[in-house]
């Protein structure tokens, strides 16, 4: 297979590629959790696969209350993975923050970290993420490319790097 371009664009994909198993492998770094499910299969959702995702992105900084998260976040973050696994990049993808408490979110904003007052992360829409060796601003590139809602493009020095805000609400970008 030929190398991946500079930026990936989700645009490029085939029917085909949408039609498939949805497997996605995430794994939580607050929580040392790290699961490899198959939660998509014949164009319907797999009720216990589904379950064990929202889970996995509950609020682990506050209390571990878990919400229903939006399916479609979830078609953003697989096709994300599916995508660049094309070019040999098989890492899992690393949820930082999926669901918050608004006093989760508080605390966050008190702290002086970013997030927004009306956060979409607050009701299941919106996930901080990133994947191994695979820079802030091509991930971003790609997120953005599925023209599924906000991108958020955070950059930090140091070895774990940036990371990128994705959610399911209106189509926008900023850097934080």
């Amino acid at each position: 297979m030929e190398p991946p371009p500079d930026i990936f664009d989700a645009q490029a994909l085939d029917l085909e590629f949408w039609l498939r198993p949805r497997t996605i492998e995430v794994i939580r770094p607050a929580s040392k959790e790290r699961a490899k499910l198959l939660y998509w299969k014949d164009g319907e959702i797999i009720e216990s696969a589904y379950q064990d995702l929202c889970h996995l992105m509950r609020d682990v900084n506050g209390g571990n209350e878990a919400r229903t998260i939006d399916p479609k976040l979830f078609e953003t973050l697989w096709g994300t993975q599916a995508f660049v696994q094309r070019y040999g990049i098989d890492s899992p993808l690393e949820i930082l923050s999926g669901y918050r408490t608004p006093a989760s979110n508080q605390k966050l904003r008190e702290a002086g970290v970013p997030a927004a007052r009306q956060s979409l992360h607050m009701v299941g829409r919106a996930a901080d993420i990133r994947i191994a060796n695979l820079n802030a601003e091509v991930l971003g590139g790609l997120v953005k490319s599925f023209r599924q809602g906000g991108v958020g493009f955070y950059y930090r020095a140091g070895p774990r790097g940036g990371w990128i805000h994705a959610d399911t609400g209106l189509q926008r970008t900023w850097k934080g």
